[in-house]
C-alpha cells in the first residue's frame, strides 16, 4: 500500500496483496477508517435514477495495514472477520454462506 502526500490530503492506494481488477463499468477507491484499517470500496458507474443519475458504491471490504489481512464487512461502518483473499470475488470481501446443495454446485 503507498500513501502519498497531496496538499494536505492523504491519497490511500490499493494494497499490492489486493489481486482483483475491477469488472467492466466498476473501479476501487480506498478511504482511511482508522489509524490502520482501510475501507475498499467498490464503484458501479453506472449512472441511478434513484441518486440523480449518481454513481453508486458499496464497501468491498477492509484492510489492516498492521496485520496485512482483510476482513469482510459487516456493513460500511463495521469491520467483520478477517477472510482469505482467496476466498473473496471482485465485487465483495463477504464470505457466502451456501448450503449443503449449493456448496455441490459451486
Amino acid at each position: 500500500m503507498k500513501k502519498t502526500k497531496k496538499s494536505e490530503s492523504l491519497i490511500l492506494s490499493l494494497p499490492e496483496s489486493f489481486q482483483h481488477t475491477a469488472p467492466e463499468g466498476y473501479s476501487y477507491e480506498v478511504e482511511e477508517f482508522k489509524r490502520n484499517i482501510i475501507s475498499i470500496w467498490i464503484r458501479n458507474h453506472y449512472k441511478f435514477v434513484y441518486n440523480d443519475g449518481a454513481s453508486a458504491r458499496s464497501i468491498w471490504g477492509f484492510f489492516n495495514t498492521k496485520t496485512e489481512s482483510y476482513h469482510a464487512p459487516i456493513n460500511s461502518s463495521k469491520c467483520g472477520d478477517s477472510v482469505e483473499f482467496g476466498d473473496t470475488t471482485p465485487y465483495s470481501a463477504m464470505q457466502l454462506k451456501l448450503s449443503i446443495l449449493e456448496q455441490c454446485f459451486h
